[in-house]
């Protein structure tokens, strides 16, 4: 595969992505990995260390634990820890740092109310089958898109620094892509270019939603007369504040509109006005290390296509960052679109599948929008609302109530609506150990298909048998109870199950005719 399969020759890469964050550099690894000649455009010259999310969920993990990079993500959330350790001594050089307080065994936050592992049901079946993806969490975006880049590079990806979009001419057979004075011809633009995205405005896709109401920071700073400050989430009669757990993080949410201008520069003074104006507490902002604003705005296009135009992650939707749904969201963006935009690309893609990435991933932006806005809701300092957080943090007293929220929060009951009655078709696949001592995530690292027969059935290997280059056969023996075989998608998605190695073939040929197109022999 390469550049200009089954399109005209004269293009200079199959696919242009604008936007080298996590989202655009996973697309990118995503299509390179399955042959596709892509070019990254990024505006900023350097990886933005902007403090931004701090950690990724379990799905996001799993994910690219399927395509190796465990190992990876190990070392970058050891690497975090060390950065704190290395920060309070920075901050405290004396040695005199208070104590971090962390609330124990936190398991996230609902609209600023602590979740604590200690009231969570860990044998629900929801958080069952991760494997050991499920014991990394703590990598910041900054890592993350380092780590993309560098995976990026090794797959042959052309990432572009410091290079911005100034328009596109997107016609029937392909992209020309303008970029100052440099234009180049692709088959495919995908903009993964923020909330604020070129390529949504310059396409005209409608972008409905509800306006923000509230004004936030988030910052890491270094203060003074800090007496009075409650650690933590804290909820005060003009809004919520945090302080911690890192020494000098702070947050602030007012409910004051939004921001009058996001692209100002951030200064001490006005961290430190919206501060004592959200605690009461008259602290003093001396140092600015780093900072960002936000609001709540949320909204979604109404299609992440149009033509040869496509978008992912924050160019699609935008929302509050509360619950850290933002970078998530789109990371399954990306792992979505990718294989069934490079089987587009390739020519090999069955009718309608490039479709099934608005179908699929549309519903699941909505539920993160209207989250956001629950837990806005549940924030504001009237009355009636702070009425309704007592009753939420009555619930988040009780197992049942902690549960799912951290459910929700982890993103693991999330599914696509995929034809077939078995409960794990739509869903992640479980990441069973194989008697042979390896891992089914193991087997997905080249990002194809997979038909994992588990029974020895010889006829489901002879359907996807039919599909060379497009799934993988492989028979093996799981350590634990298993399904007798998986069909699973290059997205680690469970396109068919079988419990029974004599449950009928049918079903497993419109799956691999559905997702995969015809079978060779045809």
């Amino acid at each position: 595969m390469g550049m200009g399969m089954g399109m005209d020759g004269d293009r200079d890469c199959d696919v242009v992505v604008v936007g080298g964050g996590p989202v655009g550099l996973l697309l990118a690894c995503e299509l390179g990995q399955a042959g596709v000649s892509v070019v990254v455009l990024e505006r900023l010259t350097e990886v933005d260390t902007t403090i931004k999310a701090g950690a990724i969920n379990a799905p996001s993990a799993v994910a690219l634990d399927r395509r190796g990079l465990l190992p990876a993500l190990a070392r970058a959330q050891a690497e975090a820890f060390d950065q704190m350790a290395a920060l309070r001594r920075q901050l405290f050089p004396d040695g005199d740092a208070p104590p971090m307080k962390v609330p124990p065994k936190f398991a996230g936050h609902f609209a600023g109310m602590p979740l604590s592992a200690d009231r969570l049901d860990a044998t629900d079946p929801a958080f069952a089958d991760v494997g050991p993806a499920g014991e990394v969490g703590l990598v910041a975006q900054e890592a993350l898109e380092r780590l993309l880049a560098e995976r990026a590079a090794q797959l042959g990806v052309e990432l572009r620094r410091g290079v911005e979009l100034t328009g596109f001419v997107a016609e029937e057979h392909g992209v020309t892509v303008h970029a100052g004075a440099t234009s180049i011809r692709a088959g495919w633009l995908v903009g993964c270019d923020g909330g604020r995205s070129t390529v949504r405005k310059l396409a005209g896709f409608d972008f409905p939603g509800t306006p923000g109401e509230i004004t936030g920071h988030q910052a890491l700073v270094e203060m003074t007369d800090t007496e009075g400050l409650g650690s933590g989430w804290t909820t005060t009669g003009t809004g919520i504040y945090v302080n911690g757990p890192i020494p000098g993080r702070i947050l602030t949410v007012e409910f004051d509109g939004p921001p009058t201008d996001r692209e100002a520069p951030i200064t001490a003074a006005e961290l430190q006005a919206s501060m004592r104006a959200v605690s009461g507490v008259r602290v003093t902002v001396t140092k600015v290390h780093s900072a960002t604003r936000f609001t709540d705005n949320a909204r979604q296009a109404s299609t992440y296509r149009m033509g040869r135009v496509l978008l992912a992650g924050d160019a699609a939707h935008v929302h509050s960052p509360f619950g850290g749904q933002g970078l998530n969201l789109g990371l399954g963006d990306a792992m979505n679109l990718g294989w069934k935009l490079a089987a587009t690309v390739a020519g090999r893609a069955p009718d309608g599948l490039l479709d099934t990435y608005t179908a699929e991933r549309h519903p699941i932006g909505a539920w993160v929008l209207d989250w956001s806005r629950a837990q806005v809701a549940l924030m504001r300092p009237d009355r009636h609302a702070r009425a309704l957080r007592a009753v939420v943090a009555d619930l988040l007293e009780t197992t049942t109530g902690t549960t799912y929220f951290v459910k929700h929060i982890a993103g693991v009951l999330h599914r696509y609506d995929l034809p077939g009655e078995h409960p794990l078709i739509g869903r992640r696949a479980p990441d069973l150990e194989l008697a042979d001592g390896t891992r089914l995530a193991e087997l997905l690292h080249d990002g194809r298909a997979l038909l994992l027969d588990l029974a020895d059935t010889p006829d489901f290997r002879k359907r996807a048998a039919d599909y060379p280059q497009r799934v993988t056969v492989r028979t093996a023996t799981s350590a634990t109870p298993a399904p007798a075989a998986l069909l699973i998608r290059p997205d680690g998605v469970v396109a068919w199950a079988a419990d029974r190695p004599t449950d009928p073939v049918e079903p497993l040929d419109a799956a691999l005719l559905r997702w995969f197109g015809a079978p060779a022999a045809a």
